[in-house]
């Protein structure tokens, strides 16, 4: 009997370049689990996005490594080029938000035996615009932070560089006129931040996600912030956000299956931690049960 094609597509430079001393056994055990591997370490940015969809038809099974970016950028083609396959993850990042959601642990090799023997979970993914995402879309306070962060920093600091750079933005606080337009209404304001999520954290602070997140309900949890008129409604806003009170005085949270925004000017988004773009309008839209993940299987 004909072994299974495996295509094992993962970034090199992740977190620290962790996969090398990993690799061998991690292909050993996709061996052992009966597949024929190819491995495929990207070369560039959206390397993984072209090589997926120019021969991820070709393989009954695809697993990816590597941050968001990597993950993204494999979700996208899969979308893109209609490829009907389980995809396995092996998070190399320095948060991992979306692993720690499907609960995929840290320990390659560990998170190797599920991608390979574990159980699909269909989980959704989102549409903004022509472009898809795996968990967050974003505009505003410190979106950027994330693809503008030095990649020597993150390798050699992690999740802390982040927060690093970051606090050299507290005094930029910029405000965006915006409508919010959802489950039949329409919200306009003056917002410092506007979120579109399916992730039980959000770089790396599971507050701002909000509560009850189900990865595979049809609906993203939505997070919008005031603009705080003095440092009394900015220390509020905080306070709101760290206890989860989203008491639209300086937060909007609901859930919502499609969300369009409109703002005065064109405006610059992140999904997934990368560069989404810049939109005077889009509209973001829940792509239910879409792909399937691998996760732990399941006791019962």
């Amino acid at each position: 009997m004909e072994n299974k094609k495996l295509l094992f597509v993962f970034n090199p430079h992740s977190g620290k370049a962790q996969i090398r001393p990993n690799l061998l056994a991690i292909i050993d055990i996709f061996t052992k689990a009966g597949y024929d591997v190819t491995a495929y370490p990207t070369q560039s940015q959206a390397d993984a996005y072209r090589k997926i969809c120019e021969d991820g038809a070709g393989y009954d099974h695809i697993v990816c490594s590597g941050g968001d970016g990597t993950l993204d950028e494999v979700v996208s083609a899969i979308m893109d080029a209609g490829i009907q396959v389980n995809l396995g993850y092996i998070p190399a990042g320095s948060t991992n938000d979306f692993a720690n959601s499907l609960e995929i642990p840290k320990d390659m090799v560990k998170a190797a035996e599920i991608a390979v023997n574990g159980q699909p979970f269909l989980c959704d993914v989102g549409r903004m615009g022509e472009a898809t995402f795996v968990y967050v879309a974003a505009f505003g306070l410190f979106t950027d932070v994330s693809y503008q962060t030095d990649q020597g920093l993150k390798n050699m600091l992690g999740h802390a560089a982040y927060i690093l750079e970051g606090a050299k933005r507290l005094g930029q606080i910029e405000s965006f006129r915006v409508k919010v337009e959802a489950n039949g209404e329409s919200y306009e304001d003056e917002w410092i931040y506007g979120m579109v999520s399916n992730s039980k954290s959000i770089g790396g602070f599971s507050a701002l996600s909000g509560k009850d997140v189900e990865l595979d309900d049809g609906v993203f949890e939505v997070m919008l912030i005031k603009m705080p008129k003095n440092p009394i409604e900015l220390n509020e806003t905080l306070g709101c956000l760290l206890k989860q009170e989203f008491d639209f005085k300086h937060l909007y949270a609901f859930k919502a299956d499609e969300v369009t925004f409109t703002f005065e000017e064109p405006t610059c988004w992140t999904r997934d931690g990368e560069f989404g773009g810049s939109y005077t309008s889009v509209k973001i839209t829940n792509c239910h049960k879409k792909v399937p993940f691998m996760v732990a299987a399941s006791d019962d």
